[in-house]
């Protein structure tokens, strides 16, 4: 009897997953937002930021000979907002988009930059013209420049810009896709039924997590071969790294679409919580552009946002070639935010 009713339980989560992955497949503007839109906004931003105007940014001094009094130039000019640091650390800066230039210590400087991003091209030109009045007329001197090539992959834009578009996939995938098949199944009296069944409750909850999963393979293998085939963003890390972060980050965004999804009755209800948990994260958790450009004063509220981690993880494997032990903060993060959140919705949850 009791191997019978484990069977049962095997299976019926077994099919419970099958349906929701049917389900998902009958909505083909679900498969639209996972697959295809990823895609060409990873083109569309690729193309539209080489061209767009950019406002002025921070930049980097190497440690050297004359680093201060160059930084003392730049800082009094107002356009940018210069620090001196060592080169790996500019280096690494420059690679992950926390500044828009390099200064090298060269005589005459050496400019770093990546010309496909506007806010470097922008930089240069501030820098020059700023060095150039310290040195007390201007054109005194004619700096040589570093430009960030092709062969030099894990430096430009749109290698710091795929984690992240691969990062707010994860996150909107598990929040949207959980909540409003959850509050679907609520408003269509589904889920009385299923608790009416002799199948655990954990076990519903469970399958949407299960296919949250197949999907989640799908849409990171569709995404990432066309960066790295199409655009030529590098994966320095391993793939299995990789795989874990993306797992690790779709189980604690499953998380908090079922938190959310726990009590509203209405589509309405669901996407105005979705956006309010959504929103935040879409701009401050560094899809788009490094979150270390935000106040010291919000950056705790930002670095505990369980996107900002997930985020810098797929950066650190993909363009650091950073091992788990590098990346274990972040993946700590995500693990307590899924796990507090599937506690708390399990709690919260109204089956009718």
């Amino acid at each position: 009897m009791a191997r019978w009713l484990r069977s049962l339980r095997a299976s019926s989560l077994a099919l419970l997953i099958r349906a929701r992955v049917a389900e998902f497949l009958r909505e083909p503007e679900a498969i639209f937002w996972m697959f295809v839109f990823p895609i060409l906004l990873s083109s569309a931003l690729a193309v539209a930021f080489r061209d767009q105007p950019a406002e002025p940014v921070r930049v980097s001094v190497e440690e050297g000979a004359g680093a201060e009094p160059r930084r003392a130039a730049l800082e009094a000019s107002g356009q940018v907002v210069p620090r001196v640091v060592p080169r790996a650390q500019a280096q690494q800066e420059l690679r992950t988009g926390k500044v828009a230039l390099v200064v090298l210590a060269t005589d005459p400087p050496t400019y770093w930059f990546d010309p496909a991003r506007p806010e470097s091209r922008l930089a240069r030109l501030e820098v020059d013209q700023a060095l150039q009045r310290a040195a007390g007329r201007a054109d005194a001197f004619r700096p040589a420049a570093l430009e960030v090539t092709e062969a030099e992959r894990g430096s430009r834009y749109v290698d710091f810009l795929v984690p992240g578009l691969l990062g707010m996939n994860v996150m909107l995938t598990g929040i949207w896709g959980i909540g409003f098949a959850i509050v679907q199944q609520r408003m269509g009296k589904l889920l009385k039924l299923f608790v009416a069944s002799p199948m655990p409750r954990w076990q519903l909850l469970a399958s949407h997590l299960g296919a949250r999963l197949v999907f989640l393979a799908l849409e990171v293998v569709a995404l990432l071969l066309f960066a790295v085939l199409v655009l030529g963003v590098p994966i320095a890390g391993s793939l299995a790294a990789l795989a874990l972060v993306a797992v690790v980050g779709a189980l604690s965004f499953v998380g908090v679409g079922l938190l959310i999804a726990a009590r509203p009755r209405t589509l309405e209800g669901i996407s105005g919580l979705g956006n309010l948990v959504t929103f935040p994260m879409w701009i401050c958790s560094g899809v788009f552009f490094s979150a270390d450009r935000f106040p010291d004063a919000i950056q705790p509220f930002v670095q505990a946002l369980p996107l900002t981690a997930l985020n810098d993880a797929l950066r650190g494997v993909m363009l650091e070639g950073a091992p788990l032990a590098a990346i274990a903060p972040e993946l700590a993060l995500l693990a307590v935010w899924g796990v507090a959140t599937f506690a708390l919705a399990l709690k919260l949850f109204r089956w009718e």
